[in-house]
């Protein structure tokens, strides 16, 4: 996978211009950077796509093609990106607990686990509307991004990722510590993508991060957040969503016109 991994293209992607060191600095403004321009969104998924992990296809994808992607394809490409540039960098499994109880959830999502002299960090580019744009230290310590405090948690058992603002406290999601081989990543990938009882396959869900807060799409339902100011609104047919797509998610997707969504059954 290494060998076909375009370092360059994707820094020029994701308008990276900082220090190429291993190390805090780097990692912290890449992290930055990935997911400022790397938005989160499932349409592929919604029209019966394949969602590839190889990094030739999420080269084409998402690098040249300039597309958006959910937290498998936009950690593989952050980690390939932490690899090149020579971090000790591990990829780990994690059950989103936003809402189903821990024991209900499957390891669907995927985040990195960075090693470096001050700790270890994780790195989590692609958690949908809840992201930290930091690394957040496992060490226990907050991590503050706009009002939202990032913080994990943990116990003989498992990993907790916390997320407390003034209008929620939330358990992200939780994670053991066991190591995951790549099929794991595969075969969770295949489920969040292609089962009947999968979020991914049933709804619409996107994130984009704009200066100061994001902009978060459920199905019809859109919430922007900038600072402590909380603005919603409802799309009222796809050419709406297409044009909000174009004007905080970077890209204009025709496909869009074409989606389907079973939790909104028709929609015009």
């Amino acid at each position: 996978m290494a060998h076909s991994f375009d370092l360059d293209a994707y820094l020029e992607r994701v308008a990276y211009h900082g220090p190429a060191n291993p190390d805090y600095a780097t990692l912290s403004g890449l992290l930055m950077s990935h997911m400022n321009h790397i938005h989160f969104e499932n349409i592929d998924v919604l029209l019966g796509r394949p969602i590839r992990l190889d990094l030739a296809s999420l080269g084409e994808k998402i690098v040249r093609g300039r597309r958006g992607g959910y937290c498998f394809e936009q950690a593989t490409l952050f980690l390939a990106a932490l690899n090149a540039l020579g971090f000790d960098a591990t990829p780990h499994t994690a059950r989103v607990t936003l809402v189903l109880k821990p024991h209900e959830a499957p390891r669907g999502h995927m985040y990195i686990r960075v090693r470096l002299p001050e700790g270890d960090f994780i790195a989590d580019p692609g958690l949908g509307g809840v992201g930290c744009r930091a690394p957040i230290p496992l060490n226990g310590a907050p991590v503050q991004e706009g009002n939202e405090s990032y913080s994990f948690a943990s116990n003989e058992r498992c990993l907790t990722l916390k997320i407390d603002s003034p209008d929620r406290k939330i358990n992200a999601w939780i994670a053991g510590f066991d190591e995951d081989n790549w099929v794991d990543f595969e075969v969770a990938n295949h489920w969040v993508a292609t089962h009947a009882a999968s979020p991914f396959v049933n709804r619409l869900m996107m994130r984009a991060m704009i200066p100061g807060g994001r902009v978060t799409v459920m199905n019809r339902d859109v919430t922007l957040r900038r600072g402590d100011k909380i603005e919603t609104l409802q799309l009222e047919s796809r050419s709406e969503l297409r044009r909000l797509v174009q004007t905080h998610f970077g890209f204009d997707y025709a496909e869009i016109d074409h989606i389907r969504i079973p939790s909104l059954g028709d929609w015009a």
